[in-house]
């Protein structure tokens, strides 16, 4: 073989022995690569294991922030009178606070809240230095305000790293999710702020009985000064240290440009008005409040506590603290004391101005103003009388009072008497009204027909079952001192029956409302001649009749006593030119009032101490 032909052999040789090379370069990239995505996949298993195992929840419970709210009731002047809650919060927007409360909490609480996401790296670090320097404890957190969110709502209060680690995961997403401003909104709404009191708005209430779009610089500062510690930094139990913590957020809210320096030294000297501690469990109006609740929770078909409405009343609640002494001292000095109620209603309206079911709630929460039937007695005549006018009579028509006997069942003999034993002859039915004459109240029933005072009673709003004989002129039917006093305003107002109302609106979570006006079926049951005729005789009963213990009582117009049977209830009804109130005292063991238990005796003493100090 040549040279030539071996340098050709070699070279060949040469090439051959490149290839493998080559290819052994190619898998051992192939090689690293795959051991990358490896070490990438393990990587990725054992993270998603941990996040797995922290069981982080799922943000979207903040997007859809809907807490428990309180419902709270208000009277007719929109003072809150009650409020029920499983926490005590009432969820308002930013725009709904005043100004300064947003920038005195962050101020306090996270300075750098509009500009870390989430989570502040140098707040960490300082908590972390803190408490190693205390030993290496975990009593500083370094918590932002969304962390605070992040905690409250999704975890639990442990203080553990692992539970750290997840609120700050939490707050990072949170903080993708949302802007800051609905973060602001969550945390203003949930943060608790002591006595009970969740978000501004209700510890706005609580502490200074006003909403917290009226708070002033101080009292927000005082406010923000809280979530570090409620029970600490108490406003009623430590005013002082409050004080302390208020200069505090007052001098951040001034470092940061919220404020001025003089307007932080202002608002720090000017004095604090604190509310009493729990405003709404005085009981003032508790037999009122219960009514409310209970047709409250009719409308609602929920719990009110967690209803989250806002009920608006009828409730006078000046009224009603006038008509809660009037029933006390009404029975005072009598052995055994006996119980009584109260019903006060504007007349043109029939909305109940004030309730008192007895003279105690808390001894007995039993509302005798609604939930008693008593026999009416003689309170009943007036719907006798009102169908006899409308039947063709007149107030000066003559009837008499005489003995009667009238069969009743088993051949016996049915001998109605008049109170005083004694009888008057050929009246008119005026006088006969006033003086509540028995036997000519059962004539004139006789007369007119039970079916028609039946008929007329039952416009006038009485709904009870009522007698089918002529004892019905003598009020044996049971009915309750609201159905009473409601079916009077008929005679004291136009002639238009329409039922007694406690509720105005109901404002549920949604802002939607709920008016209870809307379906009151009103009734116009007496014409005005046959009106004019019926207040007449009315007034003739408190000017001249058994209802004259009233007769002082400036601007009163009309009233009518009712005694039942061995004097066990005692009734008066009467009302001016503003308000129907009616009056009941009697034994809940239906034991008798004595001699002197009347209704003109009894009943009407209160109605004039209640509408004289109107």
């Amino acid at each position: 073989m040549s040279p030539q032909k071996n340098k050709i052999i070699k070279k060949s040789t040469v090439r051959k022995v490149r290839i493998p090379r080559k290819i052994y370069n190619e898998k051992h990239i192939t090689g690293f690569l795959l051991l990358i995505c490896f070490f990438q996949t393990s990587f990725l298993t054992i993270l998603l294991y941990i996040l797995f195992s922290l069981q982080i929840p799922d943000i979207r419970n903040v997007a859809n922030y809907q807490p428990s709210e309180s419902t709270v009731i208000y009277d007719r002047y929109g003072e809150i009178i009650d409020r029920m809650f499983v926490e005590n919060r009432t969820v308002v927007p930013l725009s709904s606070m005043s100004p300064h409360l947003p920038k005195a909490f962050v101020a306090a609480e996270d300075g750098r809240f509009f500009e870390h996401p989430g989570l502040d790296l140098f707040s960490v670090f300082r908590a972390a230095v803190n408490n190693l320097r205390k030993g290496g404890g975990k009593g500083q957190g370094g918590s932002t305000i969304t962390q605070q969110v992040a905690k409250s709502l999704l975890l639990t209060p442990e203080k553990t790293y692992v539970r750290k680690f997840r609120e700050a995961i939490l707050a990072w997403r949170i903080d993708n999710l949302l802007g800051k401003e609905e973060i602001l909104f969550i945390y203003l709404n949930q943060i608790y702020l002591g006595e009970g009191a969740y978000g501004v708005e209700a510890a706005a209430q609580v502490y200074f009985g006003k909403k917290a779009s009226q708070l002033t610089l101080g009292e927000c500062a005082l406010l923000a000064g809280l979530p570090q510690a409620p029970s600490r930094y108490s406003l009623f139990k430590h005013l002082d240290r409050a004080a302390q913590r208020q200069k505090y957020v007052l001098n951040r809210m001034a470092a940061d440009g919220y404020i001025s320096d003089v307007e932080a030294k202002k608002s720090y000297a000017a004095s604090v008005k604190l509310t009493k501690r729990h405003p709404f469990r005085s009981g003032t109006g508790s037999y009122y409040l219960e009514v409310v609740k209970k047709r409250a929770r009719a409308v609602l078909g929920m719990p009110l506590q967690r209803a989250g409405a806002h009920i608006y009343t009828n409730l006078d609640s000046a009224m009603q603290g006038k008509a809660r002494v009037a029933v006390q001292n009404g029975v005072k000095g009598r052995t055994p004391r006996p119980q009584a109620a109260l019903v006060c209603l504007e007349t043109t309206t029939a909305k109940v101005r004030a309730l008192v079911g007895g003279t105690s709630f808390r001894k007995s929460p039993f509302d005798r103003a609604t939930q008693a039937r008593r026999p009416a007695g003689s309170i009943f005549k007036p719907f006798v009388y009102g169908a006899a006018l409308k039947n063709g009579w007149s107030s000066e028509s003559v009837i008499y009072d005489s003995p009667l006997s009238i069969p009743g069942k088993g051949g016996k003999q049915w001998r109605p008497k008049n109170y005083s034993g004694t009888y008057h002859g050929a009246t008119t039915l005026s006088n006969a009204l006033a003086h509540s004459y028995n036997t000519a109240a059962v004539r004139l029933l006789q007369r007119v027909g039970v079916k028609e005072v039946k008929k007329f009673a039952k416009g006038a709003g009485i709904n009870s079952k009522m007698s089918s004989d002529l004892s019905l002129a003598l009020g044996t039917t049971d009915v309750s001192l609201l159905e009473m006093t409601g079916a009077y305003t008929v005679f004291a107002g136009d002639g238009t029956s329409y039922p007694p109302s406690f509720i105005d609106k109901i404002v549920l979570s949604d802002s939607s409302v709920h008016r209870f006006s809307d379906g009151w079926r009103r009734q116009k049951i007496m014409k005005n001649s046959e009106l004019k005729q019926m207040q007449s005789m009315l007034f003739s009963v408190v000017s001249i009749g058994t209802g004259k213990r009233v007769s002082s009582v400036p601007g009163v117009r009309g009233g009518k006593t009712g005694t039942s049977n061995d004097n066990r209830d005692a009734w008066f009804v009467g009302y001016d030119g503003h308000y129907t109130t009616g009056i009941w005292v009697g034994n809940d063991r239906n034991q008798s009032l004595g001699k002197a238990g009347s209704g003109g005796a009894t009943a009407a003493p209160i109605w004039r101490d209640f509408m004289l100090s109107l």
